[in-house]
């Protein structure tokens, strides 16, 4: 089959976006649209292109004084009877088209149309972000090519809906665990109910105040939440344990270590089991590429409530941000769309920063 990613649709960021969309990639899936792309960078006489795996890189070499990564995930979640794309007037419905392959317009449209960037500039089309962490393409890129991701700078082009979101708050998923004492349930005074004693968990999360940062202007508010709950034997037997799940949303100003500190804390007297945790990165919006792309955007950053990518790049020492032109809010939704107007002024802001002239 024909690339559909010809010339012509590379040089509009529109057009480009559904394109992409027609190109089934759901996690795991991700092959085809990697041989689209890295097919159409490679014609490119001003990149240098390398493949791992399912995630594509191409790369300026100009001798700029700094260098900024544009990164995007080729990856959907499942289709939910919106695919392929549609156009509803000035709306494109359709899997990936806010979740992020407009997003990832932007990156290719400018990795193939600007020639003679401001910074030299590094872009990545990367797979499996929407599925477990262990498969997730600029992961494996990070362990397997760290170099390939050195940069002053980064911008993750996730979903803001046209404004900058920076940093990122941490995630922490924990287990608290109770425990009793089986009993038949026709004679529970000989128990101890675990369950029951689930209680005072969720008495502390109930009364628990979560805390709001601000952080180079940007409000980060905190979140601890049970998400789950297992226990029970059977119809006829008092538990011996239950289990509660919970995630910690913290601000940027707490390590992984600090915030794993803090849970046990809540929960003190009870067991507690960290099972997942991500840290999260600060604004880093001191950097002249960073200002630069403020000024270009021209509107005051808010913090990114919740986590993505630009934990990895903050973790290396890169500040980075997150910029879009799709809503969060739709993102994942079955009616999924992208407006138009957004996508044309994102790129022309991306644009304007990038580009000498």
């Amino acid at each position: 089959m024909a690339n559909p990613l010809t010339p012509e649709v590379l040089a509009d960021p529109v057009a480009l976006t559904r394109a992409l969309v027609d190109i089934e990639s759901v996690s795991r899936n991700e092959k085809e649209i990697a041989d689209c792309v890295e097919e159409v960078l490679r014609t490119a006489p001003h990149l240098t292109v390398d493949r791992y795996g399912n995630t594509v890189m191409a790369r300026t070499d100009l001798g700029r004084a700094q260098r900024v990564v544009l990164a995007g995930h080729l990856d959907t979640v499942p289709h939910n009877d919106n695919f392929p794309s549609r156009l509803d007037g000035d709306l494109i419905y359709g899997c990936g088209t806010s979740d992020m392959k407009s997003g990832v317009a932007f990156a290719l449209h400018l990795a193939v149309t600007v020639t003679e960037p401001r910074f030299d500039a590094t872009y990545f089309f990367y797979d499996a972000e929407e599925i477990e962490d262990r498969y997730n393409g600029l992961k494996l890129v990070a362990e397997a090519h760290p170099e390939w991701l050195a940069a002053d700078f980064a911008v993750l082009l996730e979903p803001t809906y046209g404004m900058v979101e920076a940093g990122c708050q941490g995630t922490m998923r924990a287990t608290v665990s109770t425990t009793g004492r089986r009993a038949h349930a026709a004679r529970a005074w000989r128990g101890v109910n675990a369950i029951h004693a689930a209680a005072e968990v969720l008495d502390r999360l109930r009364a628990y105040e979560a805390r709001t940062v601000t952080i180079d202007g940007c409000v980060y508010r905190e979140g601890l939440n049970a998400v789950r709950i297992n226990g029970g034997v059977a119809g006829n037997v008092v538990p011996d344990r239950c289990e509660v799940e919970v995630n910690y949303r913290f601000a940027p100003d707490r390590s992984e270590e600090e915030a794993q500190a803090h849970v046990r804390e809540v929960f003190e007297g009870f067991e507690v089991e960290v099972t997942d945790s991500a840290g999260g990165a600060l604004p880093g919006l001191t950097q002249a590429p960073a200002r630069e792309f403020l000024a270009a955007v021209g509107e005051e950053p808010v913090a990114k409530l919740g986590w993505t990518d630009v934990a990895r790049f903050a973790g290396l020492g890169i500040p980075a941000l997150n910029f879009g032109p799709g809503d969060p809010n739709l993102a994942h939704a079955p009616d999924e769309h992208v407006e138009i107007g957004k996508i044309r002024d994102g790129a022309a802001t991306l644009h304007r920063w990038l580009a000498l002239s």
